[in-house]
This record gives C-alpha cells, structure tokens and sequence, in this order.
C-alpha cells in the first residue's frame, strides 16, 4: 500500500484540526503541523484556505454520504428503522468526543459562511442533499404504510434536518447527548407517528 500523499495528510489533519477548533481557529501552521508536513506543502496543493475548507467539507461529507447509503438509502430496511439508524450513528459520532465538536456543518454554518460566499452555497448543497436523502426515506415510509398517505416528506424532511441540527448544536453547548434523545422522542412519537388504525368501534 502506498504512504499517504502530503495533500492526503493535510486534509485527513486538517478536518481533525478544524472539527476540534473551528474553520476560524485551526491556522494553516496548525493544519501542517499536525500533517507533519512543510508549510510550503500547504500553497502547493491549496490556492487558499477557502479551498481548503471547501475539500475538508467534501471529505466529511464523503462519510456522510456512505452512512445515508447505509441507512436513509438502504432499501432492505423497514423505513423507519432506517431514520433511526441514522440518527443513532450521528449520535455514535458525536459521542465519540463526548459532544465536544458536534458537526462540522452546522459548525461552519455558524462561522464561516458570512466570510465565504462558496462555502455558504457549499453548505446548501450539502443540506439539500442531505434533506433528499431523509425525503427519501419517509416517502418509502409513507409506501410501506409506516406514515399516512398524505404525508408531506418534502415539508418534513426539512423539519427534520432543521430539528437534529439544532439538538446537535444543544447537544454541543450542554456536553450531553440529551438534546438529540429528547429530538429523536418527539420525532418518532408525534412527528413521525403512525397513520391511526381504523376501527369499527363506536
């Protein structure tokens, strides 16, 4: 197997540096420093930070595509069952430094979109993706009977997205998972509840 490339080490690093301290707080000598790489390395292979960061939010979301397959996409699975298993991996993911970088999205969202026009239109793309994905997902929900027929996913979809970026920015804030189960209970229970059975009873 070939030793990962300089550019390789830089973005693999780079999302780290930046997931623990911020697109604003994570410098170009922190970023190399961490690669192990020249700072030279850095120009040759980055015409900015700007393009920087636009690659480490392509490299985040490249896992995140693989877990919609996974999950939101994988047909073999009851529908919900595969809502609940998204929302649970981000939850795994967010646990695994105790709540402490929640996710790099909502991170950038909140700084770094007002100093760069192409990461803000990045990020909407990103979350309209992310949103087809979780629309998907409820439609073949409401065709399996698992919600009722009139069901709005578009509208909902969005709804849910919006509602489990703000647990996970709370979830962040409290260092607690708290915020996300609290979601995911109102999500499943009214939300996302069942079409009523009709009954013959009075």
């Amino acid at each position: 197997m070939s030793k990962p490339s300089n550019r390789e080490k830089i973005l693999t690093e780079g999302l780290r540096v930046v997931n623990e301290r911020g697109f604003g707080g994570a410098s170009v000598r922190d970023i190399v420093q961490a690669a192990g790489v020249p700072q030279g390395s850095f120009t040759n292979h980055f015409a900015s930070k700007e393009a920087f960061g636009l690659e480490v939010l392509d490299l985040y979301f490249a896992h995140g595509r693989q877990l919609m397959r996974e999950t939101l996409g994988n047909d073999a699975l009851p529908p919900m069952q595969r809502l609940r298993r998204y929302i649970d991996a981000n939850v795994d993911r967010l646990n695994r430094d105790a709540m402490r970088h929640g996710c790099l999205f909502g991170n950038f969202s909140a700084e770094a979109v007002e100093q760069s026009e192409p990461i803000r239109r990045r990020i909407v793309e990103i979350f309209a993706e992310v949103q087809q994905a979780i629309a998907y997902c409820l439609s073949a929900a409401v065709a399996a009977g698992e919600l009722p027929a009139k069901f709005d996913c578009e509208e909902v979809a969005w709804f849910v997205l919006s509602s489990l970026q703000g647990a996970i920015l709370l979830a962040k804030a409290e260092r607690s998972p708290a915020p996300v189960e609290r979601f995911k209970h109102i999500m499943f229970s009214i939300v996302l509840s069942p079409p009523a059975a009709t009954t013959a009873d009075a």
